[in-house]
């Protein structure tokens, strides 16, 4: 690696003033805006961070003494972490960090209809996320080039100095400065995802919905979220089920319930209809004397079980339609029918909760 006195064409005894001097004259020189040879911006490059390195006093002393310079020490220790080490029997992790990091995870919501979860159904998720730079293949750096040690810590991505103390004097082990802690720099970062390793795109996630969910099922997808920095992991993908209210069908469980309408000579007389389900169409048997509130179950049309076999039942509430308005031969038909029966007078029978729990469940959302 070039010598950074030498790339600001300075000597090693240079004052600040000087060294500043020089890098103000190479950019005039160098600067992309000025020149736009690609040799000069590779040079540009390399004179800017000579001059960050020499500019601040700390860097350019480590510089001075080189990547692997020590100092001794009445103690004996090397740093903080094997004073902890010897005394109470632990230290800090050494070595540099890793620039990749695992994604994020995310969680989405995905509203489907009551009719597609009797079956389960396939959907195309359009997410805005993080993914792999093309460029550089989650490298960091512009194609043709790579990583380079930091000529600051030696690729040890830590800085040492010495500091005294009632032990004597010992060394401090701090984040380099000019590498933050990763042990290598970026000499060219690629120019399309700035030296981050990933890019923000919309990608397509393919997502099979399960038969039988209900609202607040969550789904889990192992490392198909946001793509990690500089080539690190996938994060996870969660996303939670809301179902859609339907304006005929609601559900129990794994039953579907509705309300049929039927006309009071029906419900007298008995009459099969034909009426159309989430699924197709289902014949509903009306026996004679049917009452109002009463439940008509169609097996097996209901829901499939999210965890077992087989599916839920169609329970049909009848809702008996009375006529409000007779014509005059109809009205002395009723009351022709009414006089024949002898029917007693109207009294309190007990109260029956299923029929009338349900259809306020429907009704108000309680």
């Amino acid at each position: 690696m070039a010598d950074h006195y030498d790339v600001l064409g300075v000597s090693r005894d240079a004052s600040p003033e000087d060294i500043k001097k020089a890098y103000r004259r190479l950019a005039r020189e160098l600067h992309p805006d000025v020149n736009p040879d690609e040799t000069a911006q590779e040079k540009f490059k390399l004179v800017t961070h000579a001059y960050e390195v020499l500019s601040d006093p700390v860097q350019r002393q480590q510089y001075d003494l080189g990547p692997q310079a020590g100092f001794g020490g009445g103690g004996g220790f090397s740093d903080f972490g094997d004073i902890f080490s010897t005394f109470f029997g632990g230290g800090q992790q050494r070595g540099p960090r890793s620039r990749m990091e695992r994604g994020q995870d995310a969680l989405l919501r995905v509203e489907v209809e009551l009719s597609d979860v009797i079956f389960g159904v396939h959907k195309d998720i359009e997410i805005d996320t993080a993914v792999v730079c093309e460029t550089c293949e989650g490298s960091c750096c512009q194609p043709g080039t790579s990583l380079a040690t930091c000529d600051i810590c030696g690729g040890s991505g830590t800085i040492q100095r010495a500091v005294r103390s009632l032990l004597g004097n010992v060394m401090t082990s701090n984040p380099c400065g000019s590498c933050r802690g990763y042990g290598t720099t970026i000499p060219a970062p690629c120019s399309s995802c700035q030296g981050q390793g990933r890019v923000r795109a919309t990608r397509s996630i393919p997502l099979d919905i399960p038969a039988g969910v209900d609202t607040g099922v969550r789904l889990h997808m192992t490392q198909a979220g946001e793509a990690g920095q500089a080539g690190g992991v996938n994060g996870d993908l969660y996303f939670e089920i809301k179902v859609k209210n339907d304006e005929i069908f609601s559900r129990d469980n794994d039953d579907l319930l509705c309300t049929l309408e039927v006309q009071m000579t029906d419900a007298i007389l008995g009459t099969k209809v034909t009426v159309p389900a989430l699924d197709g169409d289902v014949t509903v048997d009306i026996k004679p004397g049917t009452q109002g509130s009463e439940v008509v179950t169609v097996k097996d049309r209901g829901i499939t079980r999210l965890r077992g076999n087989g599916r839920g039942d169609l329970k049909v509430g009848i809702h008996i339609v009375t006529p409000t308005k007779l014509s005059g031969k109809e009205k002395d038909l009723i009351e022709s029918f009414a006089k024949g029966r002898k029917q007693p007078a109207p009294q309190l029978a007990h109260f029956q909760q299923g029929m009338f729990s349900k259809l306020r469940d429907r009704f108000f959302n309680v």
